[in-house]
């Protein structure tokens, strides 16, 4: 089983996407049902892949290589290290608990949930791919179940969010396809001579073509666009300022377990696309933009923050709390130090434990109130409503809901004994000897986030109840869930980070020591 882990992690939504496709589609709890055992098998696959992995070895581990294409020497090659494992463990835990979020979904349950498997392979398949080739083919198998996800079963405006989503990250798809293709005709596979997808020799700076390494591009060096041209892809999908439009307006018009992939998964894509590409391929040019990169997500931090306390809409202040929560992931990237990426990394992981709690506490409240204000608009449709807070009061009418969403917001503002509070802590540690400054600005993101989390926490549950919402009934089983392993996971890693932290440490420091090894800091370019 051991060679074949990540084939079934990868597939079995297919399999489970196959056969619900032969189901009527009258038969909607069945294909519920059907949806939910292929998402708890590969949960169960990816427990048992974390207590197999060893977390001392910083090599890639359950490797498959396999000839596939071979006139282009293209290879069904995956495996993962530290940096993945994390990220294949999140992907299983939050597809399998976005299942039942969907359960109130009447149109069109089979093509639902057929799409909603194929985004989990999608997934999957870009966090093992170790060729290029056959990491840009999940890259767009992953786009397009996204694209109709969100404009089939979205809000009013859903076909804008879909058709700006799609624009936006095929944009970033097409500058990838051009690094794609460059690395592959400058590396060479070290035993037969042949130009390789394969990703580790991409790693290797001894498989480079003398062209890769002193070639020149509109008058700079290639290295440096070619860096530049996989930022902007994975950049895009982060998503990092100003390629961060697309992202409020998809979460709003997305349905809510759709919300939670794109901020739980999906997100982590663009940071993990950085690290596993422009990091190892592409060292010397890293080095060049290691300030760049900080500036970047001390914007992100700051930006992102400000925007959410401007907001009204529960949805939209969690989206963009996830672009300034995103930006503590580029800051601890930037310094190259151990603390700082194995915290970014940690971020990643906890971002999407949170944030996913945060978008099914928000679907849990609109599914009975059909709003997501936390003040009215001046502009909205009922001129009474106009101004006056939208909830208030809730926690003595629920206080189940309460307590779960105390939960989720405070450890989104990083308070101490919940995990967003030692991730955040180490990217600040790793980048404060490196960007001092910068380091010190981008702290007043946690003032700020403070702000917004604890400005929309007093007006939903505290003060006087708000008799207009005396119909909203106590979260059931299904959504209690849902969201207590969240909740576990948010204050076990908290109070213990090891289980996380230690596997992902080997990886990343391997990663850091060629980083520093590299030592060529902007001469070159």
């Amino acid at each position: 089983m051991d060679q074949w882990i990540l084939t079934l992690l990868t597939f079995v939504p297919v399999l489970g996407a196959t056969i619900i496709l032969f189901v009527p589609g009258n038969q909607k709890n069945t294909i519920r049902w059907l949806a939910m055992v292929t998402t708890l098998v590969c949960l169960a696959l990816a427990a048992w892949l974390y207590g197999a992995y060893d977390e001392q070895n910083p090599a890639m581990q359950f490797v498959v290589q396999l000839p596939w294409i071979a006139s282009f020497n293209i290879e069904y090659h995956i495996g993962i290290d530290g940096l993945s494992v994390s990220m294949v463990l999140l992907t299983a835990l939050i597809s399998a608990i976005c299942v039942p979020a969907a359960w109130n979904i009447e149109k069109g349950v089979k093509g639902y949930y057929a799409l909603f498997l194929l985004l989990e392979t999608g997934m999957q398949g870009v966090f093992v791919s170790l060729d290029f080739f056959l990491f840009y083919v999940f890259w767009e198998v992953m786009l397009l179940p996204m694209y109709f996800l969100v404009g089939i079963w979205g809000g009013p405006r859903k076909e804008y969010a879909a058709i700006k989503f799609f624009l936006y990250t095929l944009a970033g798809s097409v500058l990838l396809l051009l690094a794609m293709l460059a690395m592959y005709f400058n590396t060479t596979d070290p035993v037969t001579g042949e130009n390789t997808f394969n990703m580790l020799h991409m790693m290797d700076q001894g498989n480079h073509s003398e062209w890769l390494k002193t070639g020149v591009i509109f008058g700079k060096s290639a290295a440096l666009m070619l860096w530049v041209a996989m930022f902007i892809g994975f950049a895009i999908k982060v998503p990092l300022f100003p390629f961060h439009t697309w992202l409020p307006d998809a979460h709003v018009e997305a349905p809510t377990a759709i919300s939670v992939i794109l901020a739980g998964v999906l997100l982590k894509m663009g940071t993990y696309g950085i690290l596993r590409f422009n990091y190892p391929m592409l060292p010397d040019a890293t080095h060049y933009f290691s300030t760049f990169l900080a500036v970047i997500g001390v914007v992100n931090i700051i930006y992102g923050a400000l925007c959410a306390l401007a907001q009204n809409d529960l949805k939209k202040l969690v989206a963009y709390s996830s672009i300034s929560h995103m930006g503590y992931v580029i800051l601890g990237m930037s310094a190259f130090t151990v603390h700082g990426i194995n915290g970014a990394v940690f971020q990643m992981f906890n971002h999407g434990t949170i944030t996913a709690m945060l978008f099914l506490l928000v679907g849990v409240i609109y599914d009975q109130a059909h709003h997501r204000y936390i003040v009215f608009p001046n502009d909205y449709k009922d001129p009474e409503l106009r101004g006056q807070l939208g909830f208030g009061g809730l926690w003595t009418h629920m206080p189940v809901y309460g307590s779960i969403t105390m939960v989720a917001y405070f450890a989104a503002l990083g308070l101490p004994g919940m995990s967003g509070f030692i991730s955040e802590a180490l990217c600040f540690l790793g980048a404060f000897p490196v960007h001092r400054t910068l380091t010190i600005i981008g702290t007043l993101g946690v003032l700020l986030g403070a702000g917004y989390m604890l400005w929309a926490f007093q007006r939903l549950f505290m003060g006087s109840f708000n008799e207009r919402n005396k119909d909203l009934v106590e979260v059931n089983s299904r959504e209690v869930a849902m969201l207590a392993p969240l909740a576990v996971i948010v204050i076990l890693l908290g109070i213990y980070p090891a289980p996380v932290l230690d596997l992902i440490s080997a990886s990343l420091s391997q990663l850091s020591e060629t980083l520093t090894a590299s030592g060529a800091m902007a001469a070159g370019f």
